[in-house]
């Protein structure tokens, strides 16, 4: 289901992959037998489009001849130069199901600053950094020890990465850290997340700036219905001060998840 959101025909050449498919699909290196794949820029900065046998989003690899989390690969020949690319997969990234639904904004792109609330072993993070390349600026902030182990080892190797083992609901501590950023994206499946997300604005965001958070309906409330718990949590977004707008589901890549964008102060019209 999607509030606001145009998507582009389905005969649009470069619109989103089509839906469906296994869960997660085959791990690997490459696609077997080096089939051929064209790719060709997609609507959003930074993002492409690959078409052959399985359309799919992809993202220009910052650091080529190795997988992050078992994902394809797939390298291309522009010039006299093989670039490669990374499929980003839906099943396993909330932003990539975002992105995998048509949307026409994702908030960031080449050369911003982003702040990453619940970067877990660093996934998504991965693509944000291939997306925003070598002159944007990653602060990926992760609570869990464990997960933090996964991705420091990530951004060793993506020098835009900037892992940060702290707790999202204390901002402040990890104030002599940060510069002021263009996008916050949160996904911290907490009941408080509104709250958390909020605070990080405040702190972080610059005025104008876009935010976007991942809703799990379940971890809100799971008596309720997941679109009524995702409306009342763009309700306490409002209430945090924050200007919601719009939301879209993410089935079926993401079940019962949504996605909320929107801005932090912004210019009056």
């Amino acid at each position: 289901m999607v509030k606001e959101f145009n998507q582009r025909p389905g005969n649009d050449r470069r619109g989103p992959p089509p839906r469906g498919g296994p869960r997660g699909g085959p791990r690997g290196v490459g696609f077997k037998g080096g089939k051929k794949v064209m790719v060709q820029p997609y609507k959003l900065s930074g993002v492409f489009l690959m078409q052959g046998d399985n359309d799919a989003i992809l993202t220009k690899s910052l650091f080529p001849g190795e997988s992050v989390y078992g994902e394809k690969r797939v390298s291309v020949e522009e010039g006299s130069n093989k670039v490669e690319y990374r499929v980003w997969n839906p099943y396993r990234s909330k932003i990539g199901a975002f992105i995998t639904s048509g949307v026409d904004t994702m908030g960031f792109g080449p050369g911003s600053k982003v702040l990453y609330l619940g970067a877990a072993s660093g996934t998504t993070c991965s693509h944000v950094a291939d997306v925003i390349g070598p002159s944007g600026i990653l602060y990926a902030v992760e609570f869990s020890a464990r997960c933090g182990r996964d991705l420091i080892s990530m951004a060793k190797k993506r020098t835009n990465v900037v892992p940060i083992i702290e707790d999202a609901r204390k901002p402040w501590n990890y104030r002599f850290i940060l510069q002021m950023v263009d996008f916050v994206f949160a996904d911290v499946a907490q009941p408080d997340q509104a709250r958390i997300i909020a605070l990080n604005c405040k702190h972080y965001l610059k005025n104008g700036g876009v935010f976007m958070i991942c809703i799990k309906a379940s971890c809100i409330d799971s008596t309720k219905l997941p679109k009524v718990v995702f409306q009342s949590e763009v309700e306490k977004l409002k209430a945090e001060g924050l200007a919601p707008k719009k939301y879209i589901t993410l089935d079926p890549y993401q079940k019962d998840h949504a996605m909320v964008i929107g801005f932090y102060r912004p210019p009056e019209k």
